[in-house]
């Protein structure tokens, strides 16, 4: 049986998709749900609270498979002490693009591509959009020159940049400066992965100091030891049961 998280992030956002399959996902402050095929979770733990986030027993006992992605945003000093927020995002509620030759698929998940504006609410600006490319197809984005950039693999492989440059599942491309994005399907794809999948994401550079140890991710280390008095005298509150699991992931 996979493990069952209990995590105590206490200043980030924490965003989980759902490319195939089905997570579960609970925390302190009353949020939660599940996402399937296309979801998108979006955590904003702010002043802090605990999570526990799984596979459904349902899928767990049928030996299904969950393929997803999740990320790990910092957020700005002036707001590490925001109350936190999770925002349920359907697969339904993205904004939906094309490639003009139809040889790519787009999904804006948050922030603006181009005029088009995705559902995610962020704290500083942040532009994520999960690509599907047929093979041989190349797709060139207009992108924010303040942003920094990068391209993760999810499936399939191709290459990145003017220069062309191989990319393949697990791998992650980092942009230089520039006011574009390149993204390109290799002609042939292994037969169990059709497309080339590629999340494309970049945000406005925070540039302030950071102080980190495990999950907690403050400016100052005298924020961390703030930090884990709040979660050891119980602050940051307590899980309520869910889907058969308790706070203690059993």
């Amino acid at each position: 049986m996979p493990a069952v998280t209990v995590e105590n992030p206490l200043t980030l956002p924490r965003v989980t998709a759902a490319i195939d399959g089905v997570f579960d996902h609970q925390d302190s402050q009353g949020g939660g749900g599940t996402i399937t095929n296309g979801d998108t979770q979006w955590m904003t733990a702010g002043s802090g609270l605990l999570h526990i986030e799984a596979p459904p027993e349902s899928l767990v006992m049928s030996g299904g498979l969950f393929h997803g992605l999740q990320l790990w945003v910092n957020l700005p000093a002036k707001d590490k002490m925001m109350a936190p927020r999770y925002q349920d995002i359907r697969g339904g509620s993205v904004q939906l693009l094309t490639s003009p030759d139809g040889g790519a698929l787009l999904r804006v998940i948050a922030g603006e591509l181009d005029g088009h504006a995705g559902p995610g609410i962020t704290h500083t600006p942040i532009t994520m959009v999960h690509a599907t490319l047929a093979p041989g197809a190349e797709l060139t984005l207009p992108w924010r020159e303040d942003f920094n950039g990068l391209a993760y693999v999810m499936a399939g492989k191709g290459a990145v940049g003017a220069e062309r440059r191989p990319i393949h599942l697990g791998q992650t491309a980092v942009f230089g400066a520039g006011s574009s994005l390149t993204v390109r399907a290799d002609e042939k794809q292994d037969s169990h992965t059709p497309d080339l999948e590629v999340v494309l994401l970049g945000g406005r550079p925070i540039r302030e100091p950071m102080a980190h140890y495990g999950p907690f991710v403050m400016n100052t280390r005298d924020e961390l030891q703030q930090a884990f008095d709040d979660f050891q005298k119980g602050r940051l509150g307590t899980i309520p049961a869910v889907h058969g699991m308790t706070s203690e992931g059993i």
